[in-house]
């Protein structure tokens, strides 16, 4: 789909449904290369994975379509670096609530759908941030966001609104209930590729 740099890392975007465009600009600004996800074949031999926002009901109706669901379950298991923002949080969630539904449970959290409102009370928000893996205050764009409600032992809360957690990883999975994609060199996007970039094997950067 999109020029991949020579040297640099391959990271698929999910590009179903959504803004995966977003993510694509993103991720090519901070060097690396990106392929569209849109059938099992297009998961192979990839060094990060983003999951976008969008709708997630229609998210998961589009990986059954694509046969998707099962390839994708394996690869979110895998290990591999993901980056999983509003939808893609949802997808992630070990549980579901207003109203429940289906999530691959590679993130130790329960997340409520739309639970910070309507478009309408869509904005950027200052956040504040622990683990010392981020800048002390950023931002955060959210557009009918998620609300995490629970966050389980395995799960390290690395940035708040208020007292409420909107980013959180497990291993190499980052959950986020806003849009670092929307701000160039957002420090969330940077912290992602810099595990994409930690995970490369050494024969691909010879």
């Amino acid at each position: 789909m999109s020029a991949i740099p020579e040297r640099g890392p391959t990271v698929g975007v999910l590009a179903l449904q959504g803004d995966y465009a977003a993510h694509e600009r993103a991720l090519q600004r901070s060097g690396c290369g990106v392929r569209r996800v849109r059938r099992p074949a297009d998961l192979a031999g990839l060094d990060g994975l983003v999951l976008p926002g969008g709708e997630s009901s229609t998210l998961l109706r589009l990986l059954d379509l694509q046969r998707l669901t099962e390839p994708l379950g394996a690869v979110l298991r895998s290990g591999l670096p993901v980056l999983a923002t509003c939808a893609g949080l949802i997808l992630c969630a070990r549980g579901v609530v207003d109203p429940p539904q289906p999530s691959f449970g590679v993130l130790d959290v329960d997340v409520a759908r739309n639970a910070y409102g309507r478009q309408i009370r869509s904005g950027t928000v200052p956040l504040r941030t622990s683990g010392g893996e981020l800048p002390p205050e950023i931002d955060g764009v959210f557009i009918r966001a998620p609300r995490i409600v629970r966050v389980g032992a395995r799960c390290a809360v690395l940035a708040r609104r208020g007292g409420d957690p909107v980013l959180v990883r497990e291993g190499a999975v980052l959950g986020a209930c806003f849009h670092p994609e929307l701000q160039p060199g957002h420090p969330v996007t940077a912290l992602f590729t810099a595990l994409v970039h930690g995970r490369r094997p050494a024969s691909r950067t010879a």
